[in-house]
């Protein structure tokens, strides 16, 4: 899947807002909607190495177990993660976020994009709308961080390490 983009201006310093995005413990209050069953897979959940599990909210999505852990954390800058998805976990993901100071606050840029094992991924990848799920999902799940670091509002769930 190519690159799926999505940015938005919190108005918040760059710092809190890195802080608050290097916890992978956090991501499930903004991105709940659209990854579920959120499971920590370590105690530590700052900084690399930090990692989780959880399962994507699309319909008819037989192989929708994904992980991603943190390989690159820059602060305040920018946060890569990797991960595995799909059938037999054989699809390589990329996630990035990535942070620039503007005069109201922060721009958050988030993009999501895939690697299929098998021409058969790419075909399953194409059909199943995976590209406008993670463009809705990621536009939404932006606007709830918003919301969460502008105003303490919309906040779900933090992730532990037994899913709890």
């Amino acid at each position: 899947m190519d690159p799926v983009t999505s940015k938005i201006t919190i108005g918040r310093p760059r710092e809190e807002v890195f802080d608050y995005l290097a916890d992978i413990a956090n991501h499930p209050e903004f991105c709940d909607h659209y990854l579920k069953d959120w499971r920590l897979t370590r105690v530590d959940s700052v900084g690399p190495g930090a990692g989780a599990r959880f399962r994507r909210a699309k319909r008819l999505d037989r192989f929708g177990w994904e992980d991603m852990t943190f390989i690159e954390v820059q602060r305040p800058y920018r946060i890569v993660a990797a991960g595995r998805g799909g059938k037999f976990n054989r699809n390589k993901t990329f996630t990035t976020w990535t942070l620039s100071p503007t005069s109201g606050g922060t721009e958050v840029e988030h993009t999501t994009e895939s690697e299929p094992a098998l021409p058969t991924d790419r075909i399953m990848e194409g059909l199943g709308g995976t590209r406008r799920f993670f463009r809705r999902g990621g536009r939404k799940a932006l606007q709830r961080l918003q919301s969460i670091l502008e105003e303490d509002h919309d906040r779900g769930a933090r992730a532990t390490v037994a899913g709890v």
